[in-house]
């Protein structure tokens, strides 16, 4: 049984999510280093998950319809923005197993990625997207948008009770894990053939930094606690059971500068080819 499967409850603020990939809000502090998740986690105000949520259902719904091109953060664009680089490591882990994607996106909102990478994904034989999130995400997800190829699962051990993904997408989700060092041991204990991690807070240091994330009210009134990774000790921990096939510059972001991070991304290999 994984540790994991009771996590998924209590884990990532959707508004974490909304605001880390929002570029359009300069107005993102982070306060501290704090020395330990509980010292941070006290000075936090939380969010209101429900809101956003309906936020987000209303635009993935427009995107399914073929009324929008393409969703994020319940945004809605004209023009897909493409991560090249995750669609690459998609792609590889696809053409290593004749042509089949199947895909844990742990943390995946309502199928953003999906939806954002659909039009190239459906070249391919055998496409399944499982979205591991919150419950109230699985349920809206579930009623409103889930088809032959996206499904939505409210942890891990369900998942992969149904499916077995060759490929876990991480976007966005590692920086707001109360404990990393088990989430990379229960990750690569799934031993799927790639994990892809994307828009991760990193620095260049020995260790994590844990902060406290304001959010202003011009995106969303909300605090909560997050860490920037030691990049170092990220790569170290995934490569004791994977190769580090590549790492690439994600979102630019000037608010990280003021911690001395930024976000960046990376594609693993289980070397058993």
């Amino acid at each position: 049984m994984l540790k994991l499967k009771a996590l998924v409850k209590n884990w990532i603020p959707p508004i974490a999510l909304h605001a880390m990939q929002s570029l359009r809000s300069p107005r993102i502090v982070f306060e501290g280093d704090f020395a330990s998740w509980e010292e941070a986690a006290v000075k936090c105000s939380g969010y209101d998950a429900d809101n956003i949520l309906a936020k987000v259902l209303d635009a993935t719904l427009k995107v399914k319809r073929g009324e929008a091109i393409f969703e994020r953060d319940s945004v809605l664009f004209d023009k897909t923005e493409y991560a090249w680089p995750v669609l690459a490591g998609l792609m590889c882990a696809a053409s290593r197993s004749n042509g089949v994607l199947n895909v844990l996106d742990f943390g995946g909102a309502l199928g953003s990625s999906y939806f954002q990478n659909r039009m190239f994904l459906k070249d391919l034989p055998e496409v399944r997207w499982n979205v591991v999130e919150q419950a109230h995400y699985v349920k809206a997800g579930q009623e409103h948008i889930q088809d032959k190829h996206l499904r939505f699962y409210s942890t891990i051990d369900a998942c992969v009770e149904e499916n077995r993904p060759n490929v876990v997408l991480l976007s966005s989700v590692l920086q707001y894990m109360p404990d990393t060092t088990t989430f990379y041991n229960d990750i690569c204990a799934l031993g799927c053939g790639t994990i892809i991690l994307d828009r991760i807070i990193v620095n260049s240091t020995e260790s994590d930094r844990i902060y406290v994330q304001h959010v202003p009210s011009s995106i969303y009134l909300a605090s909560y606690p997050c860490r920037s990774l030691s990049e170092k000790h990220l790569i170290n921990s995934i490569s004791k059971n994977y190769k580090l096939k590549a790492s690439f510059d994600s979102l630019s972001f000037p608010a990280l500068s003021f911690i001395k991070s930024e976000f960046k991304g990376y594609i693993f290999h289980k070397e058993y080819l």
